[in-house]
């Protein structure tokens, strides 16, 4: 029984990785697509369309910032280059996207805060935004419909973010820390850094905050106002994570994220997108009225949403 038991779950493995191979391969087919539709007609607006983006994901970032583009018309659009983009990538950035501005990942200083972890990425948003309403757009998500709340954020110079989950809520850190109280949690080493500075956050000082708040949000997508107090609010978080984290720990993916929502949450009066029309993709459908998904890395190839989504997208766009 033993063997026949090794065998299936060997077998399960092997069916299981060509049925994702597949719907990867199905997913680049709909995304090379886009190559067919029209181009970008950049317009220096105010708006800038902002992502950090690499070879990899090329054809799937055509898709995510031309659906948007296509439902907001206007603005401009800025890359951070991860360093592994090639001179034909930039040509066909040039092409369908009106001759971007793509800056170098290495070009990035970020002082005190970790590098790696799309920290760059956010840095590099918070210094745009002296002169510019700044989108971060990750690659792997489409916009599917109007997007009346992301426009009237641009109007209002309102910022916003993607919520984690439909629960998410500004609360305060004390508030947030009493909800995850867990001293074990926190100095694990091996949990998650997002999980434990959120454990900590009653122990975060920023003086430059008298009642700061926080909100479990998703930096795949989220609006940074004109102006503000650029790096100043992010670089005294990540002081303050480091100091009670440990380097080390603090330099793990997801750090970047929860600055970003700390930022978004302690700016006037920001927008927390309503989740039954942006979301990300967990595996349980996309509401028909969707208007923006983000497909997480964990299920975007569960069933066949991403493959659809990028399919309609794509067909919306019309073609040249």
């Amino acid at each position: 029984m033993g063997g026949r038991a090794c065998y299936g779950r060997a077998m399960n493995r092997i069916v299981n990785k060509l049925n994702l191979w597949w719907k990867e391969r199905a997913h680049r087919a709909a995304a090379r697509a886009v190559l067919d539709t029209p181009a970008v007609v950049p317009a220096g607006d105010g708006l800038v369309l902002f992502s950090m983006i690499g070879t990899r994901v090329l054809l799937p970032y055509l898709v995510a910032v031309k659906s948007l583009h296509a439902h907001l018309r206007r603005g401009r659009i800025v890359i951070l280059d991860d360093g592994t983009l090639t001179d034909a990538d930039r040509a066909i950035l040039a092409e369908h996207l009106g001759n971007p501005q793509i800056l170098a990942i290495a070009d990035v200083d970020t002082g005190p805060c970790p590098r790696g972890g799309t920290w760059e990425r956010l840095l590099t948003i918070l210094d745009m935004r002296a002169s510019d309403y700044v989108i971060q757009l990750d690659s792997d998500t489409v916009t599917l419909g109007d997007v009346p709340q992301i426009a009237a954020a641009i109007a209002e110079n309102r910022s916003f973010t993607l919520r984690g989950d439909p629960d998410s809520q500004l609360l305060s850190f004390a508030e947030l820390a009493s909800r995850t109280d867990d001293d074990a949690f926190l100095f694990n080493p091996a949990a998650h850094v997002q999980g434990a500075i959120e454990c900590g956050l009653d122990r975060v000082s920023l003086p430059m905050r008298e009642n700061p708040v926080y909100v479990r949000g998703c930096s795949g997508f989220a609006g940074f106002a004109r102006g503000g107090d650029g790096r100043t609010l992010a670089e005294a978080f990540s002081r303050e994570a480091e100091r009670l984290l440990g380097a080390e720990r603090w330099a793990r993916w997801g750090s970047e994220q929860v600055t970003s929502n700390m930022v978004i949450a302690n700016e006037p009066d920001p927008l927390l997108l309503p989740y039954d029309h942006y979301l990300n993709f967990w595996n349980e459908g996309v509401p028909p009225d969707a208007r923006f998904v983000h497909f997480i890395g964990s299920y975007r190839f569960s069933g066949s949403a991403y493959i659809d989504a990028t399919r309609a997208a794509v067909a919306a766009l019309g073609r040249t």
